[in-house]
Parts: C-alpha cells; sequence; structure tokens
C-alpha cells in the first residue's frame, strides 16, 4: 500500500474516537441520561456512570448565581414524584385554555348567527300573515304579488327556520 493511503486510513479511524466522548449519568428521577455534555452540578459523582476520556472537558464547576435582574428564564423543575416538567405542564394548560377560548367564542358567534336567523324568520313570518299582499320583484325586474300556495311556502319555510333557530 502506498503510505499517503495508510497515512488517510490511520486519519479516518482516529477521527471517529470524538464519538466516544460521551457523558452516562442517572438522574434524580432514575432515568439514564446520555450526552456529549457534562452532567449539571446537582448530579452527584457516584450517579455518573460513564465519562469521557481525560482529553475531554471536565465537569465544569458550579455556575455563577445569577443576578436579580438577569433575563434568563428560570430552569424548569419537575414536578415531584411524576418526572414531568413543570413548564411543560403550563404550557399544556395553557394551549387548552386558547383552545377552550376558541371553541368558546365560535359558540357565541353561532349563537349570534342563530338568534339573527330567528329574528329575520319572525319578520318575514309577520309580513307573511294572511289578509295582507306580498309583493316581489321577480326575475325580469317586474313587480308581482304572491298567490297563496307561494305565501304558504314562505310561511311553512319560515316557520321551520324558527323551530330550529328560535330556542
Amino acid at each position: 500500500m502506498k503510505p499517503y493511503k495508510l497515512v488517510l486510513l490511520a486519519l479516518a479511524c482516529t477521527w471517529a474516537t470524538g464519538a466516544f466522548a460521551q457523558w452516562q449519568w442517572v438522574d434524580k428521577d432514575g432515568r439514564k441520561v446520555f450526552s456529549d455534555r457534562p452532567p449539571p452540578q446537582d448530579v452527584p459523582e457516584k450517579n455518573i456512570l460513564k465519562q469521557p476520556h481525560a482529553g475531554s472537558p471536565s465537569r465544569p464547576a458550579a455556575a455563577p448565581q445569577a443576578t436579580a435582574g438577569a433575563d434568563a428564564p428560570p430552569p424548569a423543575q419537575a414536578v415531584p414524584g411524576t418526572g414531568k416538567d413543570k413548564q411543560l405542564e403550563e404550557n399544556k394548560a395553557k394551549a387548552e385554555a386558547a383552545e377552550a377560548a376558541k371553541k368558546k367564542a365560535e359558540q357565541e358567534r353561532q349563537a349570534k348567527v342563530r338568534a339573527d336567523n330567528c329574528a329575520r324568520a319572525k319578520l318575514a313570518k309577520a309580513q307573511l300573515a294572511p289578509g295582507r299582499l306580498v309583493s316581489h320583484t321577480n326575475a325580469n325586474g317586474e313587480r308581482s304579488f304572491m298567490d297563496d300556495a307561494t305565501r304558504a311556502a314562505e310561511l311553512s319555510r319560515a316557520d321551520a327556520v324558527i323551530a330550529s333557530d328560535c330556542q
């Protein structure tokens, strides 16, 4: 084999050693965590199962405490005994509340539409009362009067709208 091929082969074999730089520890909920970053400071040394070789970055020192005016969001905290994230639970509750508000707004809009249809149907029924002449404009633009059969059909349609929307 040529020497440059051997050098390339050796370089390719050593290139993958970075993949072995993995941390493994058991978190406070008893779950195994695998990461390429060191565990947080609150994880005791006895819970660290595997750390990378000496050439990798070691576990960082304790992070400096944030000042009162810091803009960083508070860290997520697990709900005791459940292993669930408080922030996740809050976001889920907010999404459910938004969905409920959206549903309520849609129901209110539909109630308004039904009330409007009810009022129009009652007005149409009053205008179609027997004994009155009711005129309408036909397709040619001419004014004509409703006969009894048309009036009865319109009254039954108004009654159907009243029955469905006026409750």
